[in-house]
């Protein structure tokens, strides 16, 4: 019996997450907060019409980024973590380069991407950062050149808005969310629908993104309920549950720095991490006070960000013990 224990394999213990900081700035509801790849920035988006890079090791503000006339809905990083893309309900998009010096005289923005017709909800770049994906309540999704601010492609994609928007591994292939209740998968190059992932009508897709390896896609549904899918065989194998997500689209993560596991804010305030293969819950964070929206990984350490609603405000880090 004593060989047959030894036999198995040691699963590495799990460290909860305490809350290390947290940091205000924002003067209305912080609808994104996401990592640079390089993991040395930490950069915020809110309805208060501004974008706040923060630095990651000291988690001061670093520059504000003002510029857009409404709420600012997503954010994404360039792969180099030299600029910032940003969607918002002024229906465009705006490329920042965030190594320009705060007070240098220069603008930090150095783009205006316009050709949605409605507010834009979401945005990525793609892994070679020379493309821009987004999505828009004009239910469709279009791809802009970096280095130009080019309208490349509009796909009219969905029958409602378009709710995520994420480039697979290399690049070739995006995925798509919407309150239509479908997930739809796109070839880049020719803007063709590939695969028609999910078409329920009901529940909302309200978050799609490629796993890192992209032979996953997770999906959030408005029915408190996260689905792994894989997406050649059309179908899922995991399911996650426990939080609530019945209004908002709130974004979900992969944390695999310290073991493999899935990470969600909630509409009740609080960020859920789950055991990846195992489907269990392992830790609830406490401490926002309103819906947390959205949440980040840092690519390197076992830290988490996540972001609170309008009677919060508030970008919460939190650190695994030891850390």
């Amino acid at each position: 019996m004593a060989s047959g224990q030894q036999q198995q394999p040691a699963q590495p213990s799990y460290r909860p997450y305490r809350l290390l900081r947290t940091l205000s700035g924002h003067a209305r509801a912080v609808s994104c907060v996401k990592y640079s790849n390089d993991g040395r920035l930490l950069a915020s988006a809110s309805l208060d019409k501004n974008l706040i890079v923060w630095s990651a090791q000291s988690l001061t503000l670093v520059t504000r980024l003002a510029g857009h006339t409404e709420g600012v809905s997503d954010l994404a990083w360039s792969s180099d973590s030299h600029y910032i893309c940003s969607a918002s309900d002024d229906r465009t998009l705006r490329i920042w380069d965030v190594r320009t010096p705060p007070n240098g005289g220069d603008d930090p923005c150095v783009k205006i991407l316009r050709g949605h017709s409605s507010f834009v909800f979401c945005v990525n770049f793609n892994p070679q950062s020379s493309l821009i994906v987004s999505g828009s309540f004009d239910q469709t999704v279009r791809i802009w050149e970096v280095k130009t601010g080019r309208l490349v492609r509009t796909i009219v994609a969905h029958g409602d808005p378009v709710t995520s928007v994420h480039f697979n591994r290399d690049g070739t292939n995006i995925v798509s969310g919407s309150h239509d209740g479908s997930c739809k998968i796109w070839d880049t190059n020719t803007g063709k629908c590939l695969k028609v992932l999910i078409d329920d009508k009901v529940p909302t897709v309200s978050f799609a993104k490629f796993s890192p390896n992209s032979k996953f896609i997770l999906v959030a549904t408005l029915d408190n309920t996260l689905k792994l899918w894989n997406h050649s065989t059309g179908k899922f194998l995991k399911v996650y549950t426990g939080h609530v997500n019945k209004a908002y689209c709130i974004t979900s993560t992969f944390s695999v720095t310290n073991g493999k596991y899935i990470v969600s804010g909630s509409e009740d305030h609080r960020v859920y991490i789950w055991d990846l293969q195992g489907k269990n819950l392992i830790q609830k964070l406490e401490g926002h006070t309103d819906p947390v929206i959205s949440v980040s990984c840092h690519p390197s350490e076992n830290k988490i960000a996540s972001a609170g609603l309008d009677n919060d405000r508030t970008i919460r880090i939190w650190a695994q013990d030891g850390v």
